[in-house]
């Protein structure tokens, strides 16, 4: 029985083509191109650094890192993930600090798999954070800011730098989430979810009087949102819970 080719990964945008190949004037359609051999449409000649904005394919190993380094500006859903399977000569400027990473100049597209994929294992629940929870709960986020500035300005520092009796601080779990995130070559997921994140804040505030400042505390909170659900298979809720802002959305203390 023929061995399997380890899969290797390429993040398009909807339509398949390779972002940074659209860039430079060369578009490879991988959508176009499943089981074909695709050949580099102008390679370059100094193994291996950029003489154009396109010089070589990019594709990593670890499907976490898929979004990394992608061209996709600005951040949005969907994409399309690619497995692919690196052809002929290949190499990778920096082994040491980039081990899952790899250059060719040509592939063999394997298949498309789900895209979800690319935000980590549990990517679809970060989609729903993403697309139905906090469409759902921004504008209840920038009202509580709005309704008492001061107020919830102490709330949130308070939750930042110190959590709850029940939870971490929001700095300490985030700062957790970012190192497991790269160990788990999963740093670009999180940066993704993060901006996703934020997007969705921006179009479910869009048209409101909301203030810069509620705006900021909505991403905070929508953030948090979204990087729990993509660590919740690993965190205890001590962690999840700070992420999250648990107590936040609780009415304020009474004054004495």
């Amino acid at each position: 029985m023929a061995r399997k080719p380890t899969p290797w990964y390429i993040a398009t945008p909807a339509d398949g083509i390779i972002e940074l190949s659209r860039v430079a004037g060369t578009p490879v359609n991988l959508a176009a191109s499943v089981g074909q051999v695709v050949d580099h449409p102008r390679p370059c000649t100094a193994l291996w650094f950029d003489e154009s904005p396109f010089s070589y394919f990019r594709m990593v190993k670890r499907v976490g890192e898929a979004l990394e380094d992608t061209g996709i500006w600005p951040i949005t859903w969907p994409v399309r993930l690619w497995s692919v399977q690196p052809l002929g000569e290949t190499g990778n400027r920096s082994p040491r600090y980039y081990p899952y990473r790899l250059l060719s100049h040509q592939i063999r597209v394997l298949e498309e798999v789900d895209a979800h994929r690319a935000l980590g294992p549990c990517g679809r629940d970060v989609l729903d954070v993403v697309q139905q929870e906090i469409p759902e709960r921004a504008a209840g986020w920038a009202a509580d800011w709005d309704a008492d500035p001061e107020g919830m300005r102490q709330r949130e520092w308070d939750w930042a730098q110190c959590g709850g009796p029940t939870c971490g601080s929001g700095q300490w779990a985030h700062s957790l989430a970012v190192a497991v995130s790269h160990a788990r070559r999963e740093s670009a997921a999180q940066t993704w979810s993060e901006h996703l994140a934020r997007r969705a804040v921006d179009q479910a505030l869009a048209g409101t009087d909301a203030s810069m400042m509620a705006y900021c505390y909505a991403y905070s909170r929508a953030t948090g949102c979204a990087v729990a659900a993509q660590h919740q298979a690993r965190f205890e809720p001590y962690v999840l819970d700070a992420l999250r802002g648990i107590g936040l959305d609780s009415p304020a203390p009474a004054a004495a």
